[in-house]
């Protein structure tokens, strides 16, 4: 758990601050004496626990600064656990305090023992709430196909499958390889009303073009060499659910043109057969190719894409999906641990990072393998970059003013070169005065 024994110590006096941290050496303790490094060191370290001194510069006789500094780590972490302490006014102080959200307060002068049994209760509690909302979120009912993310882009493309997939709407489904268009499939298929029936997934790239028509529609008894029974193809296995044709781009010319009548006419004649059967199937494709340029230069029929496309869902890569891959190699680790090494409980800092930096060009699919590899591989309880045979990168710690300044100066620099230096122009482009610009060319030490 981030910051689950780190204790964020707000006090101004010096001798104080000495005693506390002596006092504290069994926590991962963090020392501020103002509201400014308070604030720092809350964004930085994410402690679960505050001990705060109401009395703070440069307000150190009154509690207006301690308050305001309350206010603060409460919007931006309201989670933690506030304790405050004050000599001034105490009753007042604290009722104020405990309406404002502290956590619990104490008086001074200090009693290092009774703080010490408040600081552990409060880390306590902390732990329990956390386990009750883990608990909470893993007996939520599963994300759509139990796919596995938190990034906006991919909970787009679930929003679009869940209201695709009551209506009985062919679905065309584009995305680069790897990045789970059979998951999403399945649970197109699971939350449609087809559920009950039989799910049937097929990889045109991967049967001969030979033996792809036979797979698609059955062939019957004597039809060639070799056809010693009667065969159902794909289409009707999966009467009354869903056929899943993936990479479809991959069909030849003349199977398209079978493939076309069976979505027209909603019948099939077996290889060999005289009869037409009909068959209630739904169908869902996907392809990594580009479509539309098959389209263009007639390698796919017009015709039957439109047919196969009537609805198109585009599904972005790994690395459009921000914070997706570290997630990921979380779950992927407690999936492989549990039956190949148990020993591994989590991910190192130094494994997140090179997550984190990887471009990941096989999307899920090679992360998979590669969290899978370092579950066996590893000595330790944490999976390291070594393990995951990713270069180790410098684990940068997630800052928003240090994100929000780097973004800055990229747009300056960007607009600077749009405009060939001249501020005026520069200032247009980035909807801000020219007395704006200069600060900030001063604040980020830039030149025109």
């Amino acid at each position: 758990m981030t910051g689950s024994r780190k204790l964020l110590i707000v006090e101004d006096d010096l001798g104080l601050q000495r005693q506390l941290r002596w006092a504290y050496e069994g926590y991962d303790v963090i020392v501020a004496g103002d509201r400014t490094s308070a604030i720092e060191a809350l964004r930085a370290e994410e402690p679960g626990v505050v001990t705060l001194d109401l009395g703070l510069p440069p307000d150190p006789d009154g509690t207006s600064e301690g308050f305001a500094v309350l206010a603060e780590i409460l919007a931006l972490k309201p989670d933690t656990k506030v304790i405050v302490a004050s000599g001034h006014g105490a009753r007042e102080s604290a009722l104020r305090a405990i309406a404002d959200g502290a956590w619990d307060f104490y008086q001074k002068p200090i009693d290092i023992d009774a703080l010490g049994l408040i600081v552990a209760r409060a880390f306590h509690v902390r732990d329990l709430e956390q386990e009750n909302r883990r608990l909470a979120a893993s007996s939520a009912a599963p994300a759509l196909g139990g796919l596995v993310t938190a990034a906006p882009e991919m909970a787009k493309v679930m929003r679009t499958i869940e209201r695709v997939a009551p209506a009985d709407v062919s679905v065309m489904l584009l995305g680069a390889s790897g990045t789970g268009k059979e998951l999403l499939a399945r649970g197109l298929h699971d939350a449609s009303r087809r559920a009950g029936g039989t799910f049937v997934a097929i990889n045109c790239a991967a049967i001969p073009e030979t033996l792809l028509e036979s797979e698609l529609f059955g062939h019957e008894k004597g039809a060639f060499t070799g056809a010693v029974k009667t065969v159902e193809g794909k289409i009707e296995q999966a009467a009354g659910g869903t056929l899943f044709l993936d990479e479809i781009g991959d069909v030849s010319l003349p199977l398209q043109v079978k493939l076309l009548r069976f979505l027209q006419e909603r019948v099939i004649e077996r290889i060999g057969g005289r009869k037409p059967i009909a068959v209630d199937t739904r169908i869902v494709c996907a392809t990594h190719r580009d479509i539309d340029a098959m389209v263009a230069d007639g390698s796919f029929r017009e015709d039957l894409y439109y047919r196969l496309a009537e609805i198109v869902v585009r599904i972005p890569t790994l690395a459009e999906r921000p914070g997706d891959a570290a997630l990921l190699a979380k779950h992927f680790v407690r999936r492989y641990a549990k039956a190949m090494n148990p020993a591994v409980t989590g991910v190192a800092p130094d494994a997140r990072a090179a997550i984190d930096s990887h471009r990941w060009p096989g999307n899920v699919r090679e992360l998979e393998n590669r969290v899978k590899r370092a579950v066996i591989m590893a000595d330790g309880k944490l999976v390291t970059a070594a393990d995951l045979d990713l270069d180790d990168v410098a684990d940068t710690p997630i800052n928003l003013r240090a994100i929000r300044e780097r973004a800055d100066r990229e747009a300056i620099r960007h607009a600077l070169s749009r405009a060939d230096g001249n501020i005026s122009q520069t200032a247009r482009l980035l909807g801000v005065s020219r007395p704006t610009l200069y600060d900030l060319l001063k604040s980020y030490d830039l030149h025109a």
